[in-house]
């Protein structure tokens, strides 16, 4: 009988570390600085910074499901059926929550002090 040998993953999950480490560092630091170059000019219904942090955001939970749910050694159709799923699903809720805010705002501006 022919067993698998152990092998260890110390090397990769301080890997994985380090680059979920490294995005989460850029993000807090544009939330910490907001660069007038990013947070004043507008894309699409919000600012470039919110859309950095969505893409960073969306970059650190695809690179987490390919890490630390094994997809990387799953089959071509089913990591694309996992990830695009998601992808798509995300950017729908982004894009619902940038229309129903961006309506709040308009129709509750004169009323509410923001």
């Amino acid at each position: 009988m022919a067993g698998h040998a152990h092998e260890s993953n110390t090397k990769r999950i301080w890997i994985v570390l380090a680059i979920l480490s490294i995005i989460t560092a850029v993000e807090v630091v544009l939330g910490i600085y907001k660069p007038d170059s990013l947070y004043l000019s507008g894309f699409l219904g919000t600012s470039f910074l919110n859309w950095i942090f969505i893409i960073l955001t969306i970059v650190k939970a695809y690179y987490i499901a390919w890490a630390f749910m094994h997809l990387e050694g799953e089959k071509t159709w089913f990591r694309r059926s996992v990830v695009w799923t998601a992808v798509f699903l995300i950017c729908y809720l982004v894009t619902l929550i940038l229309i129903e805010g961006g309506y709040l705002y308009d129709t509750l501006g004169p009323l509410v002090k923001w």
